[in-house]
């Protein structure tokens, strides 16, 4: 505990020297990422606020309602708190830490009820999102952070496996999503995020949301699901055949996403743009001719978010380093017949390559 402590205080460090380069007087944050992210500490969004003060010289502290601050200070003893009473004014408590001049970086999910009531407390100030101070210190994992992603993500390979050796035929989408949850649970997950179940022509809408069609032998079906352990998320997918042989197109389709994700993988490196990536993993759909049919970027950052940056994206020159985590998840989604996606997390090591997290199986696998 000690050592991650130091860990999150070097992160608190580096936020307030940002402060200082860009000339901004505070970093405002409430509860999610971030605020975990700089503190250690996690609490649920509710109409008491709960909101972070980082000053430029780094003075920090936690303003909570009183009936929080035992949680607070056993998450993060190391952090000062000013606490408030059901009839106090929370945002003027807020708006007394802000000190020196300068614009204020506010957490980009604040709800508007506080937002604007802090712009009532502090007159004059111009508010800026508090991404522009955290999304490049969280792109870049540290050591604890790509062994808790290394961990979320065997604990989502063991679910897969495990889910494989139970029947699909016969059973609905939902019914395999529950098995899904339950499994990811037993499997080490604090939380479960999702389990998009998309069977036959479902699995052609990559968002479908996991219903009551019955799974019927012959079917294909896409596999998308995650969760997270101690705040760090996991996603991967992966596309079943229910039956002993997958039809023609099916397969070929399969073969060529997963043909897709390897180049995707070797496109992946230190110093290449984050578009590359894309263009790499792109380009072996289209020259397959199904390019019309991979609809979505081909990935993500993750953390301690499930979706942040870097994006990998056409138009997104940004340049990939070590540290850096994302999904690569290339997918063809033909309408009215079926899907296939296969994704992975990965990270790009210090030798410049990417290495990925999730381990299971990418074949086109069988089930009953």
């Amino acid at each position: 505990m000690p050592t991650e402590r130091a860990s999150i205080a070097d992160r608190r460090t580096r936020a307030a020297a940002t402060l200082r380069e860009r000339n901004l007087a505070a970093l405002l944050l409430s509860p999610g990422a971030d605020l975990f992210y700089l503190t250690g500490y996690q609490i649920f969004a509710s109409e008491r606020l709960t909101c972070f003060v980082l000053g430029r010289d780094g003075k920090a502290t936690i303003v909570c309602p009183e009936l929080e601050a035992p949680r607070a200070a056993v998450a993060a003893p190391d952090i000062g708190r000013r606490t408030w009473g059901e009839t106090d004014d929370p945002c003027a408590l807020v708006a007394a830490l802000v000190q020196g001049s300068g614009a204020i970086a506010v957490a980009d999910q604040m709800w508007a009820a506080f937002v604007l009531k802090l712009q009532v407390a502090l007159p004059d100030r111009v508010f800026a999102i508090a991404s522009e101070i955290t999304r490049n210190l969280r792109m870049r994992k540290d050591p604890a952070e790509l062994e808790a992603l290394r961990l979320v993500s065997e604990s989502a390979d063991r679910a897969y496996a495990l889910l494989r050796e139970r029947p699909f035929a016969g059973r609905t989408e939902r019914e395999i999503g529950r098995d899904l949850a339950d499994l990811l649970r037993a499997e080490g997950h604090d939380e479960v995020g999702f389990t998009i179940v998309a069977s036959g022509a479902n699995g052609a809408s990559p968002h479908h949301e996991t219903g009551d069609r019955r799974i019927a032998e012959g079917d294909t079906v896409v596999l998308d699901f995650g969760g997270a352990m101690r705040g760090y998320r996991s996603d991967i997918t992966r596309t079943v055949h229910v039956g002993k042989t997958a039809g023609r197109e099916e397969q070929k389709v399969h073969d060529v996403v997963r043909r897709s994700q390897e180049a995707g993988y070797a496109a992946a490196r230190t110093d290449a743009s984050a578009e590359s990536v894309d263009a790499a993993a792109r380009r072996v759909i289209e020259d397959a001719g199904y390019g019309e049919f991979f609809i979505h970027r081909t990935g993500h950052g993750i953390g301690l978010d499930g979706h942040e940056h870097p994006y990998l994206v056409r138009g997104n020159r940004e340049r990939l380093e070590p540290g850096m985590a994302f999904s690569i998840e290339p997918g063809i989604y033909l309408p009215g017949r079926f899907g296939v996606r296969i994704e992975d997390i990965a990270v790009i090591d210090p030798d410049g390559s990417a290495r990925p997290l999730n381990r299971a199986d990418h074949a086109f696998a069988s089930v009953a």
